[in-house]
């Protein structure tokens, strides 16, 4: 029996490697495609990468030739110089272009809570387009909308913790009263892979169990890692500036005003059923011993397309 072909956006990255683990576990032929071509591979010989060649369409298609099953979780976290909301936006309608073109039977697509075409952050409205897009494509479909994720190669919580264990106090926007859904990455790639082997169209929540407004997660984490630390509230753009200042002593972007904006907005928070069954709390904990140890850098996973994201 000819094993399905199924293909994962970015399986040496974060969620990625999950969902590209839970297909290999399940018999399935999986191959990716990514803009780090020579990034360790943990799958050796059992995962055949691929260019994106979002500007050559027809090496594009070739890739997704006799794909059953696309997993998008194609995407940018802020606008940085040679890589913008924009330009993802671009080349990921290219990518469903290509696997209509190419017969891709289904695709299950990463985007994120409340989307919306009119929001002014261009985080929401991409993700927004872009599910219009899909759905309009005539490919059967699952739409997952995570907030945050969290596991080992995490970038949020664990830069939380590193705070927590370096200042004698943590800051707040605001109030801190807004609310986050985290779900373990595990789940989430157990859920694409589950929604993979469906034929309807589905748009599902994808949020943890637990549910913290963002004074109380980081009193949570706090508390777990053995650094309780007191909260001080103070004013947008003072905590941005504190976050720039951090941001140039460890070569990162530590937090954007688009990225405050949208947890004030309470934007990373839905009246929704959990997708997942891992608490926080007690993955937290189980990690504890290593939570926050070092910082967590985005930018220097985008610079770096060698190193594996354990090892940077």
């Amino acid at each position: 029996m000819t094993k399905e072909i199924h293909v994962v956006t970015g399986a040496f990255g974060y969620s990625g490697k999950y969902i590209t683990k839970r297909l290999l576990n399940a018999g399935h032929q999986v191959r990716t495609l990514t803009n780090s071509i020579n990034r360790s591979n943990p799958f050796g010989d059992k995962v055949r990468a691929y260019p994106f060649n979002f500007d050559n369409t027809e090496k594009l298609v070739e890739s997704l030739q006799k794909v059953s099953v696309l997993y998008n979780t194609y995407w940018i976290r802020f606008n940085y110089t040679d890589f913008t909301h924009s330009v993802a936006v671009e080349n990921t309608l290219k990518l469903f272009d290509a696997a209509k073109e190419a017969g891709v039977k289904r695709i299950v697509h990463i985007s994120i809570t409340n989307p919306s075409k009119d929001s002014n952050l261009e985080y929401f409205s991409g993700k927004a387009i872009l599910e219009e897009a899909l759905i309009e494509s005539g490919i059967s479909y699952t739409i997952l909308r995570p907030t945050v994720l969290f596991g080992k190669e995490d970038i949020l919580i664990n830069n939380i913790a590193w705070m927590l264990r370096k200042s004698p106090v943590f800051c707040v926007f605001g109030d801190g009263n807004y609310r986050l859904q985290p779900i373990y990455v595990d789940d989430m790639a157990r859920l694409a892979v589950e929604q993979g082997t469906e034929t309807k169209n589905r748009i599902i929540d994808a949020i943890g169990p637990e549910t913290f407004t963002y004074r109380n997660l980081i009193i949570e984490i706090g508390k777990i890692i053995g650094k309780k630390r007191p909260i001080i509230s103070i004013p947008d753009t003072v905590g941005y500036s504190l976050g720039w200042i951090i941001g140039k002593m460890v070569g990162d972007i530590t937090i954007t005003r688009e990225e405050i904006e949208g947890l004030k907005a309470d934007l990373l928070y839905t009246d929704s059923p959990p997708a997942g069954s891992t608490r926080l709390t007690d993955w937290a904990r189980e990690n504890a011993s290593t939570l926050g140890i070092r910082y967590t850098s985005e930018l220097a996973r985008r610079k770096n397309r060698v190193k594996s994201y354990d090892r940077l």
